[in-house]
């Protein structure tokens, strides 16, 4: 089963991109490859071909492989709903509640249930490039883990530790890793890197060496900031982004549970819009032209986290000043008049009122929509994806947004307000354009081309900083 696990020093390190970036490398050198993730947590999800839901990170590393995302890509997906509890997905499929505490329990079924998407995806491809999760030297959840150590040593599969220098102390970050982990998870480790160099990367060559003889490790390279990151999907709510471009004023509200937030990376990387992702704590400014109230995990208590930040009596200022709202997916749920909960699906069973910018109502239920969609949304073709719980219904339903090719969605009497269920719309070029000379604003097409430019830029950067070869021996023999 050839496969190497790229782990890191810690979140955040750029354990994602690496992984996209060598999936995209060796793809290019003629290997069938694939990604794997045995666990992420994240509330950013992409719905697969085979109906399940993985995280968007794996979607993108598919993509990097030209492979179209399956459930086997990340087997476990935990998608926090409170800050101590998460929905568990397995085999791209809801299968449990668990707060943290109780979570142990169910290591057994889903190690279980990684091993076997594991072994489908080795048995399909030639290659299979694993990211772990955090760190392995969170010693204290050894015992349960499944996401770094404890997949690495049941499957076999070696390690390649990253670094990140940006941070700074990245010599301790890697010589300490070892020093706390267990001699046999040690063993594992076949060698470091270290990412997101800024400078002149010989520089840290006495750095490097010290490395090397503190862990008796082999380095594989310094890789130096890639500049381009800012071009691919964000893989984390931490790594929310405004963009750099001028003109109509789009605010994104970031909910405690925002989720699919790469909804609005399309709309970022337009040079005639400046995107705001408003954080807790900030109005909402006058100048909006567009305030957009994104996906959430939980529609019931980013409802009332919404309350908390006085977002409601702002939008309400904005509509008043002749802007335009649009809500997706739970977003789109909070404009209703209503939004009824009988079984608990979303937290206290009961019913709350909704922000009345929509003639809609919602009613909750357990089972969860999970769908590629087509369809046309003002009169131009749009693809994209639906990840949700509950129905919503209501006279402005009769405007729907799009088809899908049944109606979806709802716009107010006076077009100015919307919602949808649809994810992913922004990525088609001539519905982004409608949608923006609707609102005053041109459009620049080819998104979805600018996204694979990137990822062969990122295979061109690690081609260039790191020993490929040397990774992909690793991969084939074990170490």
């Amino acid at each position: 089963m050839p496969a190497l696990m790229i782990q890191g020093t810690g979140s955040n390190v750029g354990k994602s991109l690496l992984v996209a970036g060598l999936c995209r490398a060796a793809r290019r050198r003629g290997l069938s490859v694939a990604p794997f993730k045995p666990q992420n947590m994240s509330n950013n999800a992409a719905v697969t071909v085979d109906g399940g839901e993985i995280g968007r990170a794996q979607a993108l590393q598919a993509r990097a492989c030209w492979l179209d995302p399956v459930a086997d890509m990340n087997p476990v997906l935990l998608k926090p709903e409170t800050d101590t509890g998460a929905q568990v997905i397995l085999h791209g499929r809801a299968v449990a509640r668990a707060e943290a505490r109780d979570y142990a329990a169910l290591r057994p079924r889903l190690l279980a249930g990684v091993l076997e998407s594991f072994a489908r995806l080795s048995a399909a491809h030639d290659l299979v490039i694993v990211e772990g999760a955090g760190s392995p030297a969170e010693v204290n959840l050894r015992p349960r883990d499944i996401a770094n150590m404890g997949f690495a040593r049941a499957a076999g599969v070696p390690v390649v530790l990253a670094g990140d220098i940006d941070r700074g102390g990245v010599i301790a970050q890697i010589v300490g890793t070892k020093a706390v982990l267990d001699p046999s998870d040690a063993a594992m480790i076949r060698g470091f890197l270290v990412n997101k160099f800024r400078g002149d990367p010989r520089l840290f060559d006495d750095g490097y060496r010290l490395i090397e003889q503190h862990t008796g490790w082999r380095g594989f390279g310094v890789v130096p900031w890639f500049a381009g990151a800012h071009r691919l999907p964000a893989e984390d709510a931490v790594d929310l982004r405004a963009s750099q471009g001028e003109g109509l004023h789009v605010v994104c509200l970031c909910l405690s549970r925002i989720a699919n937030f790469d909804d609005l990376d399309p709309l970022a990387a337009e040079p005639g819009v400046r995107l705001t992702m408003l954080g807790p704590g900030r109005a909402i400014p006058g100048d909006a032209g567009l305030v957009v109230i994104p996906g959430t995990k939980s529609t019931l208590g980013d409802l009332a986290f919404l309350r908390a930040q006085g977002w409601d009596v702002d939008l309400a200022a904005h509509v008043r000043r002749g802007g335009h709202v649009l809500g997706i997916c739970g977003g789109f749920q909070m404009l209703g008049r209503v939004i009824r909960d009988p079984s608990g699906s979303d937290g206290a069973a009961g019913e709350v009122a909704g922000l009345g910018l929509l003639d809609v109502e919602t009613v909750m239920a357990p089972d969860k929509l999970l769908e590629r969609v087509t369809g046309t949304a003002l009169g131009q073709p749009v693809t994209g994806y639906e990840i949700h719980m509950g129905r919503t219904t209501g006279p402005d339903c009769a405007r729907p947004f799009a088809h899908i090719p049944g109606p979806d969605g709802a716009i107010s009497a006076d077009g100015r307000i919307a919602g949808t269920y649809l994810h992913g719309l922004f990525a088609d070029d001539a519905f982004r354009a409608a949608w923006l000379a609707r609102l005053g604003a041109a459009s620049q097409p080819g998104y979805e081309a600018g996204v694979d430019r990137a990822l062969d830029d990122l295979a061109d950067h690690l081609e260039a900083h790191l020993d490929v070869s040397g990774l992909l021996a690793v991969a084939r023999s074990g170490g």
